[in-house]
């Protein structure tokens, strides 16, 4: 299942790259959250951990990291990785759907330098979790 997961995280990863190529900022956001939640279920699964049915999986990466033995390079990426969860995860319905009570669409709330990050962030956090799982 864990190698599953990090398979389709780096299929949708690349689904993240080339919106962003095309300036679909919003659609790069959005790919880029399901990039992250992928990649992070991947490492939780892989730890033997039944991961939360929600987008946001920063509280149950936090809790493997202080319970279960991984890699210190793995360790040092976890505040970084449970913060992209966290950020990614509060943009990914405006990042679909845009403001509805404001009626503002998507494309107006998110600007290239936010899908940059979005997917700098997704890129890592796979580069990580896929390090994880193949040194297995």
């Amino acid at each position: 299942m864990a190698r599953e997961y990090v398979r389709r995280a780096e299929a949708t990863l690349e689904e993240a790259r080339r919106t962003f190529k095309k300036g679909d900022n919003p659609l790069t956001v959005r790919r880029s959250q399901e990039a992250v939640e992928l990649s992070l279920k991947a490492v939780l699964r892989f730890l033997g951990i039944e991961y939360p049915r929600e987008h946001d999986v920063r509280d149950a990466l936090l809790e493997a990291a202080a319970s279960r033995p991984m890699p210190e390079w793995f360790k040092a990426e976890i505040e970084f990785m449970a913060s992209a969860s966290s950020d990614l995860a509060r943009k990914r319905g405006p990042a679909f759907y845009g403001d509805e009570q404001a009626m503002l669409p998507p494309s107006s709330l998110f600007a290239e330098q936010d899908a940059r990050k979005a997917l700098q962030d997704a890129e890592r956090t796979y580069r990580n979790c896929e390090r994880l799982i193949r040194s297995a």
